[in-house]
């Protein structure tokens, strides 16, 4: 509350000074304040106050015109020259920029900063790695130091993610609580996941979770976390995967579990699909929302194929509204109850003589006796689940296909 009462009072003196089409008032306010705002209402945005956005852009130009009809003379202040360097950081006009060099004939601006920024905004940042890199200790203290710190992991990671670390956990701790630790967390949670550390990923993902989950880029978030649960799960336990979800809203968490589930399902890995999707139908029967429920059903029905009540799993799919489900998500469905379907059917008696005749006879001594009957069942047991398993592993292969299709018709 206290922050909405902050912005407000900040957008209303700022809007008057900066009105636009008032260049004079633009001028006259120094680049070193409109960044305090520029920063304040940045850090708001990914603190969860959307309503912020629009005074984002609009100071953003409104800093921008301020640089460019500034005297030069006022980056004879480091605070104002400072505030120019940030703003380019921080999603200005990397034009602006230039610009401003071009007229720096006093040499207000660090030339080493400016060589770092112009080779990194045009995509050439590998040229300036080591160089970032010897600013960082002189500008650790410094208003520049965190967002050096987070150009300097972005440019490492491309390399070396293991390098990238380092600088991000700098800049995250040297900002916290802003737009710089943000970007900070999800870029470390990519970097573990490049470097096979998915426990030190989950770290990451949780100390997101508490503090921005209503940032705008948390969708981004949302696409990490579902690959590291399921690309790492094994490391990564349903336990894990549950406290973080406890963090998100109940909207929020059904929609990664299901996500969590539909990948899970595809890629076999039932018990984390099943897992999922009894963690988004408890959601929908706590909140009494059942306009996922068709989803819910589905994917529950996909990871329940490989189990032991295949009919209970074929009765759950075909429930399923066919109205109430996307072109894709249709297409799984009724791919899913082909193979329920099939899997049904009676192994056939080819198979079971297969299996019995090709397993020659025993070696003397290698085991234990076993009872004739225990046997002829034994012997059954298999006919039965060596075919299964073969057919349920094609036939999960044809999922995948029909999900990969589907994604490129962009159904």
């Amino acid at each position: 509350m206290m922050r909405a009462t902050h912005i407000a009072g900040l957008l209303m003196g700022v809007s008057w000074l900066l009105a636009a089409g008032h260049a004079e008032a633009q001028s006259d306010l120094p680049p070193a304040k409109i960044l305090r705002s520029l920063q304040f209402v940045q850090d708001s945005v990914v603190m969860g106050d959307h309503s912020a956005r629009d005074m984002q852009k609009f100071l953003l130009s409104a800093f921008d015109t301020t640089l460019r009809t500034s005297d030069m003379s006022v980056f004879s202040d480091t605070k104002n020259a400072d505030a120019a360097l940030i703003y380019i950081m921080s999603g200005g006009n990397p034009a602006t920029l230039n610009y401003l060099v071009a007229k720096d004939v006093q040499g207000y601006f660090d030339s080493r900063v400016v060589n770092v920024l112009q080779k990194y905004l045009s995509g050439r940042g590998g040229l300036v790695d080591k160089v970032v890199s010897d600013l960082i200790p002189e500008y650790r203290n410094n208003r520049l130091g965190p967002y050096l710190m987070l150009i300097a992991g972005n440019i490492a990671y491309t390399k070396d993610p293991a390098a990238a670390l380092p600088f991000f956990d700098d800049a995250r701790l040297s900002a916290p609580g802003t737009i710089i630790e943000e970007a900070a967390l999800r870029r470390s949670i990519m970097a573990t996941m490049q470097l096979k550390q998915p426990e030190k990923g989950m770290v990451y993902a949780r100390k997101y979770a508490v503090r921005f989950l209503h940032s705008p880029y948390a969708s981004q978030f949302a696409d990490l976390f579902v690959s590291l649960a399921i690309d790492s799960f094994g490391p990564v336990t349903t336990k894990d995967i549950g406290e973080i979800a406890e963090l998100m809203d109940a909207e929020r968490a059904q929609e990664i579990y299901l996500r969590i589930a539909r990948q899970a399902s595809l890629q076999g890995k039932m018990e984390l699909a099943q897992f999922a999707a009894e963690k988004a139908n408890g959601i929908a029967e706590d909140t009494g929302d059942t306009t996922r429920e068709p989803l819910s059903k589905l994917y529950s029905g996909l990871s329940d194929i490989s189990g032991q009540d295949v009919l209970a799993a074929q009765e759950k799919l075909a429930s399923i509204p066919e109205s109430e489900l996307s072109p894709r998500d249709l297409a799984l469905r009724n791919a899913a109850k082909t193979i329920a379907e099939q899997i049904m059917q009676p192994p056939s008696l080819t198979a079971a003589t297969t299996v019995s005749s090709s397993s020659g006879p025993a070696t003397e001594g290698s085991r234990a006796p076993v009872p004739a009957g225990k046997t002829e069942e034994a012997a059954s047991q298999a006919a039965d689940a060596a075919p299964l398993k073969t057919f349920f592993d094609k036939n999960r292969a044809r999922l995948n296909e029909i999900d990969s299709m589907l994604k490129q018709e962009g159904g």
